[in-house]
């Protein structure tokens, strides 16, 4: 038997000035928010503001940042079922 289950990954990026935040939302079925990760970035006083560029490593290190937290997250719920430490890496 196959089930499909649909999470979805929405990103709110916030520019201020020479700052770029971003917050990513990893949404499970029902629309249930699951886990939220954060990232920055900040343009070099030296360089040429080019938001797009902010906004690309904000928005990657938000996502980065979700991804070790849903790892985190599994590493917890294999402990929780083996009643083992998780030997190694997720990822």
């Amino acid at each position: 038997m196959t089930t499909k289950t649909a999470w979805n990954a929405q990103i709110e990026i916030t520019e201020e000035g020479r700052k770029v935040t971003a917050d990513a939302t990893l949404i499970g079925k029902g629309g249930e928010r699951r886990l939220m990760g954060h990232g920055v970035a900040r343009c070099n006083p030296a360089d040429q503001n080019d938001p797009a560029i902010g906004d690309e490593l904000a928005a990657a290190r938000a996502l980065s940042d979700l991804t070790n937290k849903l790892l985190d997250n599994a590493a917890r719920d294999i402990e929780s079922h083996t009643h083992e430490p998780v030997k190694g890496s997720l990822s």
